[in-house]
Order: structure tokens, then C-alpha cells, then sequence
């Protein structure tokens, strides 16, 4: 039994003034408000889309 790795992802910083990509991104990874914490399995498509937004997040391994 392999037990997969969890992200915690906090977003810090409001996605307001920045493009609609990085405002896609932030919703995809499933956050909506200042403070709110997901959880998200760890993977290459998920590192991927924190290093565009990594100026808006807080990560936790």
C-alpha cells in the first residue's frame, strides 16, 4: 500500500490585479477566499500550477 503525498496550499495574497490565468489557477487548485487551506495530492500537474501562482500561496509539505 503506497500512501500518496499531501499538499497543504494556503492562499495569502488576492488574486485581484494579476491575469486570468493566474486567477484560473488559484480557483483550480480550489481555493476562493484570503486564508483558505486545501489539501491536494502531490503530483507533477499540481507542482506545476503552484509554480505559477507561488507568489499567491503558501505551501506546506
Amino acid at each position: 500500500m503506497t500512501k500518496e503525498k499531501v499538499v497543504k496550499i494556503t492562499l495569502v495574497k488576492s488574486p485581484i490585479g494579476y491575469s486570468k490565468r493566474h486567477k484560473g489557477t488559484v480557483r483550480a487548485l480550489g481555493l476562493k477566499k484570503i486564508n483558505q487551506t486545501v489539501k491536494q495530492v502531490d503530483g507533477p500537474v499540481l507542482r506545476g500550477m503552484l509554480s505559477k501562482v507561488a507568489h499567491l500561496v503558501e505551501i506546506e509539505e
